[in-house]
């Protein structure tokens, strides 16, 4: 076995949208390149991640414990304001959220070890959360996953 080395700028990486929704002054999205992805039987996925400013993403866990750290920007986990620097552990059963990025959005490192599909902690106040933002979730985007994996992100 060798090391592996990838470079957020490797060709290979795609950037895909995998979150999107329509606020008031216009789309937000969150993107994200994927290093590792169950790949050569690895069991755990690593990404970078951008999210655009105002995104919001739902109070959720994963199947599998996480670690977020956020590179630039910041965003706000529930009530606790996370700028630049700060490091976010969840472990397996543990939900975290609503995760709501700042003015200038967020970008994340981020790995979680074992099934990275997610579950929804709280889809009413999400749901709430939404509307009392004049926010509108708009369908997932199609993504592009590895042959083994089935698109979870509706579940």
């Amino acid at each position: 076995m060798e090391p592996i080395f990838r470079h957020l700028e490797d060709e290979d990486l795609k950037t895909q949208q995998v979150r999107t929704q329509m606020h008031p002054d216009g789309q937000k999205s969150v993107w994200e390149k994927w290093f590792t992805f169950g790949s050569h039987g690895k069991q755990y996925l690593s990404m970078w991640a951008r999210w655009d400013p105002g995104m919001i993403v739902h109070r959720h866990g994963h199947h599998s414990p996480q670690v977020m750290y956020v590179l630039s920007g910041d965003l706000m986990c529930g009530d606790v304001h996370c700028p630049a620097g700060t490091h976010i552990e969840l472990p397996h059963g543990a939900a975290l959220g609503p995760l709501i990025a700042g003015p200038e959005g967020v970008e994340l490192f981020e790995v979680m070890m074992g099934d990275a599909a997610s579950w929804a902690a709280d889809p009413e106040g999400f749901e709430a959360l939404l509307a009392s933002r004049n926010i509108t979730k708009l369908p997932d985007p199609p993504i592009d996953l590895p042959e083994d994996f089935e698109d979870r992100r509706h579940q």
